[in-house]
């Protein structure tokens, strides 16, 4: 399940998953990727993943995978984001980079959980800056 977290506004959208995703989780965030684009900028999307690593998690997705053809998701934002700050435990950096890739033409970050204020500050940081900050 996909959370909205509280510093969600202006052009960010704060997000936490920490459950299967599906479709269902896209069309909850999709009504802010609109009021951001209709106010004419575009998003900066902050993606935590927590799957407690205690548990036998085998992903984020419905049936552990991102439904791999893409057919259900008809995503058409690639353009209107901006960049996507992706935390999550360092086992899902290659995965996540590679599945968030065909989706847009935003600059990717994966930041580790540990790390998460500093994905914060970069995501805030964009707001007010044409610079980007690499690692």
């Amino acid at each position: 399940m996909l959370q909205l977290l509280d510093f969600t506004g202006e052009n960010i959208i704060a997000t936490r998953a920490d459950d299967l995703m599906g479709i269902k989780d896209y069309e909850k965030i999709h009504p802010f990727i609109h009021n951001i684009i209709n106010k004419g900028k575009k998003v900066r999307w902050y993606f935590e993943m927590d799957d407690n690593s205690d548990s036998n998690s085998t992903g984020f997705w419905e049936d552990g995978v991102i439904e791999i053809n893409y057919g259900n998701m008809k995503f058409t934002h690639s353009n209107d984001i901006e960049i996507i700050a992706i935390v999550g435990d360092k086992k899902w950096e290659k995965c996540m980079l590679s599945i968030m890739k065909p989706f847009t033409k935003a600059t990717l970050r994966y930041f580790e959980l540990s790390e998460k204020e500093n994905a914060k500050e970069w995501i805030m940081y964009e707001i007010n800056s044409s610079k980007t900050i690499t690692k």
